[in-house]
């Protein structure tokens, strides 16, 4: 077989959805289906307008919480832990036992702290000058 590598900035939307496949199909084979299912949770104001929101997924019996953001009006107010705790609910009812998130915010990272979710890693200057920071917490169905 004779093959190229290419490299690109701008992958096409069908290429990636092939990779996803063949990668969702060899680990289905390897270790068993996922059963990977989006999950949102959003805060609107009174016209309708998204001012909070979490986005991520279930998946092997875990939540992973990708993007977590707060409008600035509403931060102070619990507003992070309200969702963290609506997603972990809807995961618990998903069946999910565990959770993880990262952040490279210090700010953040107590906010999870605060939650529940203890670190479990970090990667030093992601990006430079800060640190990434890995939560995870076991849910329970309390």
């Amino acid at each position: 077989m004779n093959t190229t590598l290419e490299t690109t900035a701008n992958p096409s939307p069908e290429e990636l959805a092939f990779l996803g496949e063949r990668l969702a199909a060899f680990n289905d084979s390897d270790v068993g289906a996922s059963g990977r299912k989006a999950l949102a949770v959003f805060v609107r104001d009174e016209g309708g307008a998204v001012v909070a929101g979490i986005s991520g997924y279930t998946a092997w019996g875990w939540l992973y919480v990708q993007w977590l953001w707060v409008d600035e009006r509403l931060r102070g107010q619990y507003m992070a832990g309200r969702m963290l705790d609506a997603a972990e609910q809807e995961a618990i009812a998903r069946g999910c036992q565990n959770a993880w998130i990262d952040t490279f915010s210090p700010v953040a990272a107590r906010v999870y702290q605060r939650q529940g979710y203890q670190p479990f890693g970090t990667l030093a200057d992601f990006p430079v000058g800060r640190s990434r920071i890995f939560l995870q917490k076991k849910l329970s169905a309390d």
